[in-house]
């Protein structure tokens, strides 16, 4: 029996630099064969080198089955992802991609706002595009751009038609977010992606609406501070039936790590979902920003999780 694919491996067929410091990333098929389908706001990984695993939102439309398209802005203290991706990754070269998973879940009842910084419209482009397709002109776009938008041409129909609202930080003060929530009040589920200091503040104002009226995705996980009320428990390996204790100090992760387990880490902080990983006993402790209380019932990011039983099954 075949098991579940774990990546594909896809050729880079195109690279160009919309705007400097941004690369935009057409990733094919060798042979042309239509790839996995996607969900609005999906995200991939892409195994860059030894270890080297980064995740990024998918801009095309999910209608597009014949490429994934990504943009990347190089970072100045880059973990690595977007420094491979500026100065090595060429045209023409074959790189290992993860199916695609995750998504947005727009509201089909609110009108749905979308607030980004910057690169930070990347994981609401598709959710734009297709909501353009099918002629749903129910949503606002708020861009606050340190530079020149790096990415408007993708966005094109609801620019022209004047659904985009671009504010450039170079030459204006950027909006404020308190003003913009205000406009809509109970009448919209808000989007935001951006740097730290936009999402902390949207987090903030938005803390005590429903879950389901906010969404926010991040770049850089927040620094993950381990439980001081740990305990020790074991960890085992369901497929394998290996098992080792972990120990508060050492954590999951890093005892998953030194077990050579077979599980893919990418931000290190739970907001990516790359490391995901099917539980069978624990019960697990998450500490992830990607999983919905449905999906952790038989999921966890082994990546900031722990275990409030004597030991946890995973599935792997």
């Amino acid at each position: 029996m075949v098991g579940p694919v774990k990546h594909l491996q896809l050729v880079v067929r195109r690279i160009d630099e919309p705007v400097p410091g941004v690369r935009r990333l057409w990733l094919a098929d060798r042979e042309d064969w239509r790839l996995p389908s996607f969900r609005i706001g999906a995200h991939i990984d892409l195994h860059l080198g030894r270890h080297l695993v980064r995740t990024y939102s998918l801009c095309n439309d999910p209608q597009d089955d014949r490429q994934y398209v990504v943009a990347v802005k190089k970072e100045e203290h880059s973990r690595g992802g977007s420094q491979y991706i500026h100065e090595t990754l060429q045209a023409g070269d074959v790189i290992g991609v993860s199916v695609p998973r995750s998504g947005l879940e727009l509201s089909s009842t609110l009108t749905n706002v979308f607030i980004a910084g910057g690169i930070g419209v990347t994981p609401f482009i598709s959710a734009i595009r297709s909501l353009e397709r099918d002629e749903r002109e129910n949503y606002i776009l708020y861009w606050s751009s340190l530079g020149p938008p790096s990415l408007i041409d993708m966005l094109q129909p609801a620019f022209s038609a004047g659904r985009v609202q671009l504010y450039d930080t170079r030459r204006e003060d950027p909006p404020h977010l308190g003003s913009i929530l205000k406009q809509y009040e109970d009448n919209a589920k808000v989007f935001c992606c951006g740097p730290g200091g936009m999402l902390d503040a949207f987090e903030n104002l938005v803390a005590d609406w429903p879950d389901d009226r906010k969404h926010i995705e991040r770049f850089v996980a927040p620094k993950f501070v381990p439980d001081a009320n740990a305990h020790r428990y074991r960890v085992v390996l369901a497929k394998s039936g290996r098992e080792k204790e972990v120990l508060p100090e050492v954590g999951l992760l890093a005892t998953l790590e030194s077990m050579d387990a077979d599980i893919i880490v990418s931000c290190g902080g739970g907001i990516c979902g790359a490391c995901r990983t099917p539980w069978s006993e624990g019960p697990a402790i998450h500490h992830d920003r990607v999983l919905t209380p449905r999906e952790r019932e038989r999921e966890v990011c082994v990546c900031v999780a722990d275990c409030s039983g004597a030991r946890l099954v995973l599935d792997i």
